[in-house]
């Protein structure tokens, strides 16, 4: 039973941190690029909105109830990137308000459905065996978390050491990442296959 815990739980991590995760890791920077840990419950639910989408899309294609084409999808997934981040570009410096907040969730949600699609066949394969697969995808689940706290909590980091070490205004940093991101995205949406 820990052996089957452990085996999804760090599948589940690895899918977020390995080099290939690279998507992920693109669109929590860019999610949270914005907050300081002063924010944390900003944060906190930005972040588990997006488990929460990633987990349903999961929950819905492992059962056969939502088939999509992989390549549409991964086409997809980095258009979210590249919303999010132009997002970032074109509201840097500007105050947070509660509508604000409550439009990022949401999108946090749909983007994590999204996300959680692409993953959906490479999931299905490797829980084809076993009958109840709900079990397995609540501890994949759980490894995701645990790898998206990994890695909010190392951008807050990098984030304060720039804004307090090397002066970056909030503004300028989050429009350098965010600039920095779209800089990534532009050759893999050009090579996106979907075209």
């Amino acid at each position: 039973m820990l052996d089957q815990f452990l085996f999804y739980f760090e599948l589940g991590m690895n899918h977020i941190l390995r080099i290939n995760g690279l998507d992920h890791i693109l669109f929590l920077v860019v999610l949270i690029i914005a907050y300081t840990f002063k924010d944390w419950k900003r944060v906190l639910w930005l972040v588990t909105a997006f488990t929460i989408g990633h987990t349903l899309s999961l929950i819905l294609s492992t059962y056969g109830a939502v088939k999509v084409n992989g390549e549409i999808v991964e086409f997809f997934v980095l258009i979210t990137i590249f919303t999010m981040a132009l997002y970032n570009v074109f509201t840097a410096g500007k105050s947070a308000n509660k509508t604000k907040s409550v439009i990022l969730v949401i999108s946090a949600l749909f983007f994590g459905i999204i996300h959680g699609l692409a993953f959906a066949k490479d999931f299905k394969f490797i829980t084809n065996d076993i009958n109840d697969k709900l079990l397995p995808l609540l501890e994949f689940t759980l490894g995701i978390e645990a790898a998206q706290i990994i890695i909010v909590v190392v951008v807050l980091i990098i984030s304060f050491i720039f804004q307090t070490i090397f002066r970056f205004s909030k503004r300028d940093w989050v429009m350098v990442v965010s600039a920095i991101v779209i800089g990534v995205l532009i050759p893999l949406l050009i090579k996106a296959r979907f075209w």
